[in-house]
């Protein structure tokens, strides 16, 4: 739906919480869901290709900032995918 705003939370390394418009993101999701999950953020382990398709997700979002639930902060969409990256490495 044109003109919506997408949106992503993210806490411990993973998805929290999102909502995405684009056809290109639900594919996105698809891919990242059908990899495997947990229904719980904290026991969530993505693989590296997992970590690949929340970066694409927020390179082709249309938000501006994310939402860090952990640390209560919103960060850039660099941060974020810094974050996404380097969780627990």
């Amino acid at each position: 739906m044109e003109g919506e705003k997408d949106h992503l939370v993210l806490k411990w390394g993973t998805l929290k919480d999102w909502h995405f418009h684009s056809e290109k993101a639900k594919k996105l999701m698809t891919e990242y869901n059908n990899i495997g999950s947990s229904a719980s953020a904290m026991m969530q382990k993505d693989n590296p290709r997992q970590k690949e398709i929340i970066c694409e997700l927020i390179d082709n979002s249309n938000f501006e900032t994310v939402y860090l639930d952990w640390d209560s902060k919103e960060v850039t969409k660099e941060q974020a995918k810094d974050y996404v990256l380097n969780y627990n490495n």
